[in-house]
């Protein structure tokens, strides 16, 4: 039988260690689910790769399942940030998820002079992370960061981390490319009324800046992310 269910633990894994179930994850699995003892199911906690797992216990509020064997060897995705000014709902829940699948290493929502959106709720985000990474197949969940205001986060910029500065003034020129990029680095993309003068400014006298063009047209700023990851992941990252 081919486990279905992947799951994300904060516990260790490895051969016959017992883990130990959530409520929630009870719920799901014997609820909504409908499996029971001797189940397989997937577990993975970002350190120890991924494995298969039995239930040993089913009750409604809680479970445990014991590790049977390793399917796949830990591998981290490249160490690639993602910086967006958040937008609405549900296309910031989007961005979070394409960067999970896209394989990021930390997402990090800043506010601009110009983002719309003046709070977020980085719990709901963390989770919707940790839901993509379940159903991706990744192996590695993101950290999702509070809201930083973007001059703070360049103030203590890391030295020796790139950051891909994807501008909307400059669609349709020919500024930068992803090429070269490798990591340590950053993408960052603008929210929906474009980057300040100010703010264009500041990203432009920094040396570990890159001003980047995304093609001939001005995407939305969902879009430029998805953009953005495919084509450094594509020619940079790990579909190199």
């Amino acid at each position: 039988m081919t486990a279905k269910v992947r799951l994300f633990v904060e516990h260790p894994l490895g051969a016959g260690q017992p883990v130990p179930l959530t409520r929630e994850q009870a719920h799901y699995l014997f609820s909504v689910m409908r499996m029971a003892t001797g189940g397989e199911i997937l577990l993975f906690n970002g350190h120890d790769g991924e494995w298969r797992a039995e239930i040993a216990q089913a009750g409604k509020k809680a479970g445990t399942a014991v590790c049977a064997e390793q399917t796949r060897a830990q591998v981290m995705p490249p160490d690639l940030w993602l910086l967006f000014a958040p937008i609405k709902k549900a296309r910031t829940d989007f961005i979070v998820e394409k960067a999970v699948e896209l394989g990021v290493r930390r997402i990090l929502p800043v506010q601009t002079q110009f983002t719309n959106s003046e709070r977020i709720r980085q719990d709901r985000l963390q989770a919707h992370a940790l839901e993509a990474a379940e159903q991706c197949g990744a192996l590695f969940v993101p950290e999702v960061a509070e809201l930083v205001r973007l001059d703070r986060l360049l103030s203590d910029w890391p030295e020796e981390r790139g950051l891909l500065f994807c501008d909307e003034a400059e669609a349709g020129s020919r500024a930068g490319a992803l090429a070269g990029a490798p990591a340590p680095a950053a993408v960052l993309i603008g929210p929906e009324g474009g980057f300040s003068d100010a703010e264009r400014t500041r990203l432009g006298g920094m040396e570990q800046t890159r001003v980047i063009a995304l093609g001939p047209r001005i995407l939305r700023a969902d879009t430029a992310a998805v953009a953005a990851l495919t084509l450094w992941q594509s020619q940079s990252g790990d579909w190199a």
